[in-house]
C-alpha cells in the first residue's frame, strides 16, 4: 500500500502556537488540529505545507525543522509536523477552520486536539518555552 503524507505546520509567531478548529468533516467539527493537509505526487513536505497553509490560512511560512515522529490518521495516511515561521500575512479561517488561536506554551491544553496532533503540539510547546 502507498502511504500518503499529509503535513501539519506548527506555525509559531511571537512565542505562541496557531491552532486551527476544524469546521469539516462532520467527525472532527470542533476539535483543534495544526494546520496543513495532504502532500501532491510529486510534492515535497516542507512544498506542501507552504502551499497548505497558503491556501486553508492566505498566508506565506517558511518550513523549518520535521518534529520527529510519524502519526496514522487512517489505512495509507500518516501525519508529519514541521515547525513553520510566519512570512507575511495574517492567519486567517479560509478552508476547512472555523476559527484560529495563537495559543502561548501555558494554553497549549485549553483547546481540545486531534489525538494525532498531540504529540507534535507537546513538542512544539517544549521548544517555544526555551
Amino acid at each position: 500500500m502507498t502511504v500518503r503524507v499529509v503535513v501539519g505546520g506548527a506555525l509559531c509567531h511571537d512565542g505562541r502556537l496557531l491552532a486551527a478548529r476544524r469546521s469539516a468533516p462532520p467527525e472532527l467539527a470542533g476539535r483543534w488540529e495544526l494546520p496543513g493537509g495532504k502532500a501532491e505526487p510529486g510534492e515535497s513536505v516542507p512544498e506542501a505545507l507552504v502551499r497548505e497553509l497558503r491556501e486553508e490560512l492566505g498566508i506565506e511560512a517558511e518550513p523549518l525543522e520535521r518534529i520527529p515522529g510519524e502519526w496514522a490518521l487512517a489505512p495509507g495516511l500518516v501525519l508529519h509536523v514541521w515547525t513553520a515561521r510566519l512570512v507575511s500575512g495574517e492567519p486567517a479561517p479560509l478552508e476547512d477552520h472555523d476559527e484560529l488561536r495563537w495559543l502561548g506554551p501555558e494554553e497549549l491544553d485549553s483547546v481540545d486536539w486531534l489525538d494525532q496532533d498531540r504529540p507534535a503540539v507537546a513538542e512544539a510547546g517544549r521548544r517555544l518555552r526555551v
